[in-house]
């Protein structure tokens, strides 16, 4: 069989699993998962960027990810004027004072030699840190005192959502600049725990400061690109359209705005993919690669490693925060409890290491396979469960443990199909050329 041949094969078989899906639990359960699984897609791209085309072994991803969340409401949500006048341009103050302290540390560092340099920077960054607090503390109390139940935050931009996913990589790619210029020069292994930690800190900083999206009280009805099934239901052209077609308006209109979601969201998979197989294909990712291999032979031959290494490093952020933006849009709303860097950041990697480290197709193909099976695993695993049990009694303590077993078969899932993939394909379904 040609490598054309099987990949071909291999993505008409989500497309059938899709289809299944649709047949048996409904259209909508199939195109919830589709919308996941492109999103998804578009993760395991970021991620294939860094660790596909460079070895960087990035396990923060879900920071990056929550910060393209982050843009959604600072972009799509009205400001809030009594929090501005109570207290918003003191925490923008503050930020400036923060941001002032941590650069005039840095050319201090730059500047001064000896023991001078050592007591300016303490002094800097002393002097700066309680400054920063004074001016910032009193307008972040102010600004959360501000109707707390229903805002308590500054708001956003009110501009439409879309622009979101744009500033979403803006955002993760400012952050990937700040962590890459501290940490890249680290061993893999130390990257690793430096960008997990850094991922950690990210969502802390967004469960806890409630002046920036409301913390854990969450920020619900964000705007949406599609319209809303209440407006399409009572639209009487979609009524009769829908009834032409044999659907209630009801039906036709969560179809309707999954369908839009999927088109946008496979709008933006294409140009990544496009933008990503042209880099793949360039002299630069000719030379990404010729690093990934061996740093010292193309540090020999004259290339910037580190520099190199901060520009992928970037760029696959970038794309997990346009991806985190697209999610956030799709849930309709910004819940930073549920960003599990650990578990997610698995889950993207598994996708990544199963379609195939190195070619974007292959990380295309994880993505929607992995998403589809961790969808499905735990409902297919109950029905295993109870074929397996009925020949139990009810109420037995093996038939029970049995039942509740199935709500770990994901996990065990995803285990065990990454450790056959490694023994049988180590290269992934679709290996990199």
């Amino acid at each position: 069989m040609s490598t054309q041949v099987r990949d071909t094969a291999l993505f008409g078989l989500v497309a059938v699993l899709l289809i299944g899906t649709g047949m048996i639990q409904g259209w909508n359960s199939a195109l919830l998962i589709l919308n996941m699984g492109l999103i998804s897609a578009i993760m395991a791209l970021g991620v294939n960027l860094q660790w596909g085309f460079a070895g960087l072994f990035n396990i923060g991803v879900m920071g990056f990810v929550a910060l393209g969340g982050l843009a959604t409401v600072l972009v799509s949500t009205d400001p809030v004027p009594e929090a501005w006048q109570a207290g918003g341009l003191r925490i923008m103050a503050g930020l400036v004072l923060g941001a002032l302290t941590v650069v005039a540390a840095v050319q201090a560092q730059k500047r001064l030699e000896g023991r001078v340099k050592t007591i300016a920077t303490l002094v800097i960054l002393v002097g700066g840190f309680f400054l920063y607090r004074a001016v910032f503390d009193p307008g972040k109390v102010a600004v959360e005192a501000v109707n707390p139940a229903s805002t308590g935050n500054l708001g956003g931009l009110n501009l439409p959502i879309l622009l979101s996913w744009p500033v979403g990589g803006l955002l993760a790619a400012g952050a990937a600049w700040v962590i890459g210029k501290t940490a890249l020069g680290l061993r893999s292994d130390y990257l690793a725990i430096a960008t997990l930690g850094i991922a950690e800190i990210i969502i802390a900083v967004l469960k806890n400061e409630d002046w920036l999206a409301r913390g854990v009280k969450n920020v619900i009805g964000l705007d949406r690109p599609v319209p809303y099934e209440i407006d399409l239901q009572q639209d009487p052209g979609f009524v009769e359209r829908a009834a032409s077609l044999g659907l209630d308006p009801v039906t036709a209109s969560t179809l309707y705005t999954k369908i839009g979601y999927a088109i946008l969201f496979t709008i933006v998979l294409l140009i990544i993919l496009w933008l990503a197989q042209k880099a793949l294909n360039s002299p630069w990712g000719r030379m990404m690669r010729a690093i990934r291999d061996n740093e010292t032979a193309a540090e020999a031959m004259g290339k910037d490693v580190k520099g190199r290494h901060l520009q992928i490093f970037i760029l696959g952020s970038a794309v997990c925060g346009v991806a985190g933006a697209m999610m956030t849009t799709l849930d309709g709303q910004l819940t930073p409890g549920t960003y599990q860097p650990l578990r997610f950041t698995f889950l993207i990697w598994v996708m990544v290491i199963v379609g195939g480290s190195g070619n974007n197709f292959g990380a295309v193909l994880g993505g929607m396979l992995i998403w589809w099976l961790w969808v499905q695993v735990e409902p297919l695993g109950l029905g295993l469960m109870n074929i397996l049990s009925s020949g139990l009694a009810d109420g037995s303590a093996l038939k029970d443990r049995m039942i509740e077993s199935a709500a770990h078969m994901r996990l065990f899932t995803m285990g065990v199909i990454l450790l056959l993939v490694l023994r049988f394909s180590p290269r992934g379904l679709i290996p990199e050329r």
